[in-house]
C-alpha cells in the first residue's frame, strides 16, 4: 500500500527558528540557511492557494528550493554537531516526506487543518477529564469522528446518528459518512 506522508512545514520552521535562536553559531546559521527556501515555500505555496499558481508552476518554482533544503540538510547531517546531525539525518532520511504537497492534489505542507480539526476533542478531554474505560475512550473516539465528519460535510450530526440509530434498530446498514455517498 502506497503511504503518503507530509511533515508539517509550520513544525519544521519553528524548528529552523530555535536553531537560530540557538547560542550555537553553527546552529543558528543552518537555520537562517534553511529558513530562506522554507519562507519561499511559503511565498510559493500562498500563490498556489489563491490561484494566481498553477500545481505544474508550483512544482517547476519548488524545484530549486528542494535542491536547496535537501543540500543543507545534508550540510547539517554531515556537521559533526551531534544537535544538527541527529535533526538533519532523519529529516535528509525521509526527505519524500517534505515534498507530498507539491505532487498531490489536496496535500497541504503544514497540518493547520488537522491541528483545527482535532481542537474541539483537545478541549472536550481537558473540561471532561477524558474517559474511565477503554469501552469510554472508543465511544469518545466514534461520536468525536461523527461530529466532526459532519460538520466538515455541513451536515447535521444529531440528524446522522439518528438516523443510524434507526436503521441498526430496522436491521438495515447505516448511512454513509463517506463524501458524497
Amino acid at each position: 500500500m502506497l503511504q503518503r506522508v507530509q511533515w508539517c512545514w509550520a513544525h519544521l520552521q519553528r524548528d529552523f527558528q530555535a536553531l537560530i535562536d540557538s547560542p550555537d553559531p553553527q546552529a543558528q546559521r543552518l537555520g537562517r540557511d534553511l529558513m530562506r527556501p522554507t519562507e519561499a515555500l511559503f511565498c510559493w505555496w500562498r500563490r498556489v492557494r489563491d490561484g494566481t499558481l498553477t500545481r505544474r508552476g508550483l512544482r517547476q518554482k519548488m524545484a530549486p528550493v528542494r535542491r536547496e533544503v535537501e543540500a543543507l540538510l545534508l550540510r547539517g547531517a554531515f556537521s559533526g554537531n551531534p544537535r544538527l546531525m541527529g535533526m538533519c539525518e532523519g529529516l535528509h532520511k525521509n526527505r519524500a516526506w517534505l515534498w507530498s504537497f507539491v505532487d498531490v492534489e489536496g496535500v497541504e505542507p503544514t497540518n493547520n487543518s488537522s491541528e483545527r480539526a482535532l481542537r474541539h476533542a483537545v478541549i472536550w478531554r481537558k473540561l471532561s477529564f477524558g474517559t474511565q474505560s477503554a469501552a469510554g475512550s472508543r465511544f469518545v473516539e466514534r461520536m468525536l469522528t461523527v461530529i466532526e465528519t459532519c460538520r466538515q460535510q455541513t451536515r447535521n450530526p444529531l440528524a446522522y446518528l439518528t438516523q443510524a440509530i434507526t436503521a441498526q434498530l430496522h436491521r438495515r446498514d447505516p448511512p454513509s459518512l463517506l463524501h458524497g455517498v
